[in-house]
């Protein structure tokens, strides 16, 4: 091995990445000053600059020392590595292009607004196609990766061979796993659940948080985490409270005393309601929907702009009607009636007077000239 020829080598391959580094940097430039009209172009220049900088230094010295007529005896191998990190640091940069463009699409669509529905599923979409794609790539990297070692290309022709006695193994060993990858398809573009989705599962009220292609996770309401497999969610019944719109209906109910005065109550409804900002204006009802054992059921019916607006606004209806019921209408608090009395051998014996004719009320078939006649009629004939 010549060593001027080494050192001219090594000083091109140095010279190369220069200037593959300056001609990056160019581009960088015209990114961020076009990133300043798009989203696109700010996302990308935030994400694929330093992979793209990698990518294309290491692209430059791999092409001079190939081209280069230095030989030595570990060239080959040299060469080799280079090219599976050109496939590694490759499949970075196009990993961080498509997160680019999945976050500029991501960034148009707010989920911090009232009327949010349409961002919630884009979201949702986006950010399983992210893990989607990140795996895809990865899997691809991977593959190139094994493709350029040479016994692995001549083993490869064996394997697909086998390759569907072992695709239907694999996926009878990996059906549960699989049931819920495909699952996690099924709920990103069926809009079954969205991220930020109010959803009642197990008997708790929460959010949903993250959808992964296996799992999803539900944050609810005292800070706990509900991990569920996607599968559940198309297995099972689900209550799911922002499917169309955010705003809901909720109840608040009284058992009180018959004396309520229902229309005073009505109108202290619809005065706390309208003094608090929690209600949406829509809906505020009382009715009387039941009325047994000694009470009447009243119902309020309010409404809200989304779950949590609803849960405050019921306990604030609550509150308030039952410090006014206890205040202004103490009667119409529920109680007991009950009659007091001695046991029977200790009540005073009231004498019965007989109603007249009242003997001959209680008796059908006896007792008169008409009952005998009856009780004649009914036995048939008298037998002389």
């Amino acid at each position: 091995m010549a060593y001027p020829q080494m050192v001219w080598t090594i000083l091109g391959m140095l010279l190369a990445a220069a200037f593959a580094l300056g001609l990056v940097e160019i581009v960088h430039r015209a990114i961020v000053r076009m990133a300043r009209r798009s989203a696109a172009f700010s996302e990308l220049a935030a994400h694929s600059h330093r992979p793209f900088q990698i990518f294309s230094a290491l692209f430059a010295m791999r092409t001079v020392l190939a081209l280069s007529p230095l030989r030595f005896d570990w060239r080959a191998g040299v060469l080799h590595l280079s090219a599976i990190a050109l496939i590694g640091v490759g499949a970075w940069l196009l990993a961080t292009m498509l997160i680019a463009m999945e976050d500029a699409a991501e960034s148009r669509f707010r989920i911090d607004v009232p009327d949010n529905r349409r961002a919630r599923r884009v979201r949702t979409q986006v950010a399983m196609m992210r893990r989607v794609t990140i795996a895809a790539v990865v899997v691809l990297a991977l593959g190139l990766s094994l493709m350029t070692f040479p016994q692995v290309r001549a083993l490869g022709a064996s394997l697909l061979a086998s390759a569907g006695v072992i695709g239907i193994v694999a996926a009878v060993a990996a059906q549960s796993t699989l049931s819920n990858v495909f699952a996690g398809m099924q709920l990103a573009f069926s809009d079954a659940i969205r991220i930020d989705d109010v959803v009642v599962m197990e008997g708790e009220w929460a959010r949903v948080e993250e959808i992964t292609l296996t799992h999803v996770v539900l944050h609810i309401w005292d800070e706990r985490r509900l991990i569920l497999p996607t599968a559940y969610f198309v297995t099972k019944p689900f209550q799911n409270w922002t499917r169309t719109q955010s705003r809901v209906l909720g109840t608040v109910e009284f058992d009180l005393d018959w004396t309520v005065q229902v229309p005073r109550l009505r109108d202290e409804l619809r005065k706390v309601t309208e003094s608090s900002d929690l209600w949406d204006g829509r809906v505020c009802v009382l009715q009387v929907t039941d009325a047994v054992r000694g009470t009447v059921r009243l119902r309020a019916l309010v409404s809200a702009a989304d779950g949590p607006s609803l849960w405050d606004l019921r306990c604030l209806v609550r509150e308030h009607l039952v410090a006014w019921i206890r205040d202004q209408q103490p009667l119409a608090i529920p109680r007991t009636r009950a009659e007091l009395s001695g046991p029977d051998d200790e009540r005073p014996k009231r004498p019965v007077r007989p109603t007249p004719g009242s003997e001959e009320n209680s008796r059908l078939y006896s007792g008169s000239d008409d009952a005998d006649a009856r009780a004649q009629t009914f036995h048939g004939p008298t037998i002389a």
